[in-house]
């Protein structure tokens, strides 16, 4: 035999088994997992699941209603796992109601869910945001966003309610019967016998007043008369236009300096105080007290 075809031969003996392992080596791949990293266990499914806004491609939800409204949309779970998975749903931030809050996806499916999304009766018109959140049995979460817009008129309106004086403070309550958020300013005047006995230029209050809701304050006053008959009058000014004022009135008697008929004789002079009052009053004094109102009781409007 030819020495270059003796040599060829030669190649093809030592090629032959090369060429017939490969196949058996293809198929061993093809029957295990694709490895993954260093120490971890490989999972059916390796894309896992995800939560996404249904019908389309919209990256989260966007939502306008009036209070009161009832806004509708769906979500959809998609399993992109060779498993079932199951899920739990919630939403965060805003009042958002789920047809099922336990979701069974089998594999390689979608799952669309309906919800509702109820803008409150009380809420003022602007822009809020919540989350809809989707977790699995072993703690993986995703979620998306919710923007919400509530719509309606912007009105600013307040009342000032329950005024009285009490030893050292004034006390009343401010109601916010609009429907924005209220960053009050509080002026408060006081009228005695012989004139002015307090005068506080107007000033912000160190309070925010949600729509609906009610605040107990206090206004403190420490240097009030000893002796005097005053009608005290506050006014509350918002931004918007909101505007209120409620009025009272007070006897001041020091009481524990007198005797039984000292008593008596300061009583007749208080009253006889309050008849000259009301033939007529002139502005004598102001009151340069720095005051500081205290909030005592927060809630709804009742």
């Amino acid at each position: 035999m030819p020495s270059a075809a003796r040599a060829l031969c030669l190649s093809l003996l030592t090629l032959l088994p090369l060429l017939g392992a490969a196949p058996t080596t293809a198929a061993a791949d093809r029957s295990r997992p694709a490895a993954g990293p260093a120490g971890s266990v490989p999972v059916a499914g390796s894309a896992g699941w995800s939560l996404a806004p249904a019908g389309g491609a919209r990256p989260s939800f966007y939502a306008e209603g009036t209070p009161g409204a009832v806004l509708r949309d769906t979500v959809s779970v998609t399993n992109r796992t060779t498993r079932p998975v199951t899920v739990r749903l919630r939403g965060t931030g805003l009042r958002v109601h789920f047809a099922e809050t336990g979701v069974r996806v089998p594999a390689r499916t979608r799952a669309d869910v309906p919800f509702t999304l109820a803008v409150p009766a009380e809420a003022a018109p602007g822009d809020r945001s919540g989350t809809l959140v989707a977790q699995d049995g072993h703690g993986r979460a995703e979620t998306v966003r919710i923007r919400l817009r509530v719509g309606g008129p912007a009105l600013s309106a307040l009342t000032v309610e329950n005024p009285a004086v009490h030893a050292d403070r004034i006390t009343y309550e401010l109601v916010n019967r609009g429907t924005t958020v209220l960053v009050p300013r509080l002026a408060v005047r006081a009228d005695g016998v012989f004139g002015r006995v307090l005068d506080r230029a107007p000033r912000t209050l160190p309070v925010r007043l949600a729509p609906g809701h009610r605040l107990r304050l206090s206004e403190p006053w420490t240097d009030r008369p000893a002796l005097d008959a005053v009608d005290v009058r506050l006014t509350v000014t918002a931004p918007g236009g909101a505007r209120a004022t409620a009025d009272t009135s007070a006897r001041f008697v020091p009481w524990g300096a007198l005797g039984a008929g000292a008593a008596a004789a300061a009583a007749g002079v208080a009253a006889a105080l309050v008849v000259r009052r009301r033939r007529g009053r002139r502005p004598v004094a102001t009151d340069g007290e720095s005051p500081c109102t205290e909030v005592e009781l927060t809630g709804a409007v009742t």
